[in-house]
């Protein structure tokens, strides 16, 4: 989300309104006018909307989940920097489904930002319950990369790297290439034009089978109304909710934005 301003809130709400998917998981929010603005319009139109909100007067960033079905708390223990973990469960006609949504701290060459970051991935890798077990979607900027990253940036150490291997050791399996395991996607893009794979959903094993598609939605980056600089990933599970809300109908956005139209 990048943090938006009210205006270009409205802007992203008219965009996420019209998205077809049951779940959303939104990163990169904070405690800012756009991001209570997002909660508050959605929270208002029915939704479910969990928002573990950084401290008042922090610059920090963390993660939103916006959903169209019921949700319950999915307790984490994940005890440093925990706005940016949300975490709920859906019921499916097959049983509970854990929906994990996460914002990865990013850094720069300086010792205070590697210790946050890896201290961040450290503590998350602990929380998380193992993936040989259960029905679980862990998603969102983990700004890393995989270790076999085309191409390869020199920036990146061995700890990153290790995130997303431990991630398979434990029994999860990235999404997206379990249906395109050559493909050269990128959902970042420097000002030098290099592109990034920062973006992840990764599913428990149990839940592999049932992954029908996952792909990178380029248009809120790429579009003409540059909504933000990331490009999104949509996943799609053959799994069927049970639980859906009662919510408004996205056209409900004309009323609340008229300004846009």
């Amino acid at each position: 989300m990048n943090n938006p301003s009210r205006e270009r809130a409205e802007r992203q709400l008219r965009y996420l309104a019209q998205r077809p998917e049951s779940v959303l998981v939104l990163t990169e929010t904070a405690r800012s006018a756009g991001c209570e603005f997002l909660a508050e319009q959605f929270e208002g139109a029915g939704h479910s909307v969990t928002f573990p909100r950084p401290a008042y007067g922090s610059r920090e960033r963390g993660v939103m989940i916006v959903s169209r079905l019921t949700t319950h708390p999915l307790p984490l223990s994940v005890a440093y920097l925990p706005h940016r973990v949300a975490a709920v469960t859906v019921q499916t006609s097959t049983g509970p489904l854990n929906v994990v949504g996460v914002y990865v701290p990013s850094r720069d060459t300086s010792e205070a930002k590697v210790t946050r970051k890896r201290s961040f991935l450290e503590g998350l890798a602990a929380a998380l319950p193992p993936g040989a077990t259960g029905r679980r979607l862990v998603l969102g900027d983990f700004n890393i990369l995989e270790p076999d990253h085309v191409p390869r940036y020199r920036t990146f150490q061995t700890w990153e790297y290790e995130f997303y291997t431990g991630l398979a050791a434990a029994g999860y399996r990235d999404a997206f290439r379990l249906l395109a395991p050559e493909a050269l996607e990128y959902s970042w893009v420097g000002r030098t034009g290099d592109g990034y794979r920062y973006d992840h959903a990764h599913v428990s094993g149990p839940l592999a089978g049932d992954v029908a598609s996952c792909r990178y939605v380029h248009e809120p980056r790429t579009g003409e109304d540059r909504l933000t600089d990331h490009s999104a990933l949509t996943v799609a599970l053959a799994v069927n909710a049970v639980e859906p809300l009662d919510v408004k109908d996205p056209a409900r956005v004309h009323d609340l934005v008229p300004a846009l139209f």
